[in-house]
């Protein structure tokens, strides 16, 4: 080991006192470094208001491996609050991104408020910002506050331009959700209880729908149902719009949950896609599986 690992050393520096209302937390990890050994990223998530002037106001930044490439996400806007006057897209790269996304990170300092993390209860969370970079080397940099913009202007800048040059090179190719002639969701719980949904789609762009359920009784209940081209449609746009086939080769986001959830795309060439909802996304994207689901075992 490089020697950076230490015990860690959790400061308490601001604590809601009881009964206060907007009070404030914040924490320090004092053995967090502040200078970063490896050249190995492994994982980049930033977003934060930012300070400064200009028509930039807001970045988020994503980029995890993915196989052979990398899946990258960016979000800009003027403001974190003005939700409508963002401009958001994920693109799977055959490059690959870290070295480039290591040196910015040591150019733009960004470990230097390395643990700490500040929350100010009655404001939205990350309205300031929030920042994850994790390294082969096992060294991270984890730092927030949902009050302050925790980036300058310029390196908001820096970190976009970083992401649209990236996203603009060549991509891992995907099919067509255009393509799709079958979805298969599987929920898997701990108690044994179970989902399975079938959908297949017709050359019209309708499709059956056929589910089976378990839950706290040996029952298993069954149904079929015919499901309407607008209701497809919004599934094709809900898999395209999220990258939700790219999600196959993300790694786990490491949380873990009490059910195992998978949905299966099958293509009309016989090509099949499988992936999991414990896939590490940026937060903006983890609709994605979730409407597949909605349409597939709720509103069918």
């Amino acid at each position: 080991m490089l020697g950076f690992k230490k015990k860690k050393s959790v400061v308490v520096l601001k604590r809601t006192r009881k009964g206060e209302c907007g009070g404030t937390d914040a924490t320090l990890d004092k053995s967090a470094p502040k200078t970063i050994v490896s050249e190995e990223m492994t994982l980049f998530d930033v977003t934060s208001a930012l300070h400064g002037d200009g028509a930039l106001g807001y970045v988020s930044a994503f980029a995890a491996p993915a196989g052979e490439g990398t899946f990258l996400f960016l979000e800009t806007g003027e403001s974190f609050q003005r939700r409508a006057e963002k401009s958001a897209s994920w693109a799977l790269v055959k490059a690959d991104v870290f070295p480039a996304l290591a040196r910015l990170a040591r150019e733009c300092e960004l470990a230097k408020q390395n643990g700490y993390h500040s929350k100010t209860h009655g404001l939205p969370e990350n309205f300031g910002g929030s920042v994850r970079i994790e390294y082969k080397s096992g060294e991270r940099i984890s730092y927030s506050d949902n009050q302050t913009p925790i980036l300058t202007l310029e390196e908001g800048e820096k970190i976009a331009s970083l992401f649209r040059e990236a996203m603009a090179g060549e991509k891992v190719a995907l099919p067509d959700a255009g393509s799709l002639v079958e979805i298969r969701f599987a929920e898997e719980r701990e108690n044994g209880a179970f989902t399975h949904a079938h959908l297949t789609i017709n050359a019209d762009g309708t499709a059956t729908n056929k589910k089976s359920s378990r839950f706290d009784d040996p029952t298993v209940y069954e149904s079929e149902k015919d499901v309407d081209a607008k209701s497809v449609a919004a599934i094709r746009r809900s898999i395209a719009d999220t990258g939700l086939l790219a999600w196959a080769a993300l790694p786990a986001n490491g949380y873990g949950f009490s059910a195992d959830k998978s949905l299966t795309f099958v293509f009309a060439n016989g090509s099949e896609i499988t992936v999991r909802d414990d896939r590490l996304v940026p937060d903006q994207l983890r609709r994605g599986f979730f409407n597949v689901e909605l349409e597939m075992t709720t509103k069918n």
